[in-house]
Order: C-alpha cells, then structure tokens, then sequence
C-alpha cells in the first residue's frame, strides 16, 4: 500500500530512556552528547505530540546509472500519544492511513478501498525514526552520535547504529536549547533517502483515544494478517 513506506521499510530508528550517558559517543562536534541528551529529555517529558508532515524520498542510482528523480512530496498530519499509539493521516497526492493503538495496526488505502490488519505493533514501533517521538529506548546506547556543525541553527545529529539494522544512518535537525526535532533523514542500505520535516508542532493536547482506533467501512477489503496460523489456536483478537 502506497504511503506506509516510512513505516515498514525505514527500519523507522531511535531509543531513548531516563539517564542515558555519553559512553560510547565519538568525539566529533562536543555538542554532540548534550544535544542527543536534550532530544532523549524533550520527547520524555512530554504525554503526546502532533503535528503537521512532509515527507520526501530521494532514491540513488543503481549500477552507475542516473538517480530518478525525487518522488513527489508526501503531506500530512500525525499524532502520537504514549504508549505506542499513532495515526499517521496521509492527505495528498494520495490519501492513506496509517492508526494504531499500541497493539493492533491498521493500514488503510481509500482509493483501492483496502484495509490490511496486523498485529505486530510492537515490531512497527521498534522501526527508530517513529520511536525517539514516543521517547522509548536510549539514543546514547543504541547509536554512535556525531553532530556536523555546533554553532549551526538546528544542529544536525548524526546517528549510526551499533548493532545491525535495517536502515544505515539517521540524521535529526534538532532545536539545541529544546530537544525539539525539526526533521528527519533516515538512509537506507541502499543509499536511499526519506526526509520527514515537521511543522505546527503541539505537545500534550490530550488527543482523543478513538483517533487511534480503525474501523473498515462498509465494504472494504479487509486483510487480516493478524488473524492466528492454524497452528496458533484461538480467535483472532479485536481493535
């Protein structure tokens, strides 16, 4: 389904928990470890976050040939509240859907009028780029943290995984004096770019629980890849 790309193929990165420490961070930009501490804290504090996106998506040419060129621009609006819950609404050029409470996913595509069900919320979540907004993890533990330029208005974090991952970097422009993030690049294994930049940010607005619950309409298709193997036993569980 068009739309969720950021989601499942991103390997969408970060962590954060309380009292992270600098072990570990390489010694480029001395902002570098401050920075990365104001982000963990920021997103920490706070209950719930919305905000308005554009997501963009460069991708780089294989075999010496010409890149493409860059993908039409994505926007939208997201709200996410702890814990774990999120809807992505996707407004043009095609409208998409992604909601979820912490438990059950749902992507839904109204032009082909297609829902598809799962139920590995947990997994999406661990996707990085989604999980520093719900201030999860520890971003000094999980990532080798470099900033490019200290005295640059936002400073640019880089972020390099220690362990094996799907994505090869992330990179946040970060408010220094807030922790805020303005935008995100996550690079894939391929060399390939998506860019999520936010705008009218809000925090702890109280959102409405039934935001993050999905119900097809009347005759969508629904893909139900929650449903239990044969193996499994048991009813598939309800949003």
């Amino acid at each position: 389904m068009s739309g969720f790309t950021i989601f499942v193929a991103m390997g969408l990165v970060l962590s954060f928990a309380r009292g992270a420490e600098a072990n570990g961070v390489e010694p480029e930009g001395a902002c570098a470890p401050a920075v990365a501490r104001a982000v963990q804290g920021h997103y920490e504090a706070i209950s719930d976050w919305s905000a308005s996106f554009e997501q963009r998506r460069q991708a780089v040419a294989f075999s010496g040939g010409i890149a493409p060129p860059a993908e039409p621009a994505r926007r939208g609006t997201v709200v996410l509240a702890k814990p774990g819950r999120m809807r992505w609404s996707y407004l043009s050029p095609d409208p998409s859907l992604f909601v979820t409470d912490g438990r059950i996913v749902w992507m839904w595509d109204p032009v082909l009028g297609e829902a598809q069900r799962l139920a590995d919320a947990g997994g999406m979540l661990s996707q990085a780029a989604v999980r520093f907004l719900l201030g999860a993890g520890d971003l000094l533990e999980a990532f080798r943290v470099t900033a490019e330029d200290c005295a640059a208005r936002p400073v640019r974090l880089d972020l390099v995984p220690k362990q094996d991952a799907s994505y090869e970097r992330l990179a946040l422009d970060v408010d220094p004096d807030t922790g805020r993030v303005a935008a995100s690049t996550v690079t894939d294994l391929f060399g390939n770019r998506t860019t999520l930049a936010f705008t009218h940010v809000q925090v702890n607005t109280g959102p409405d629980p039934a935001q993050f619950h999905f119900q097809p309409p009347e005759g969508a298709t629904v893909i139900d890849l929650a449903a239990p193997t044969p193996s499994s036993g048991g009813a598939p569980e309800r949003p």
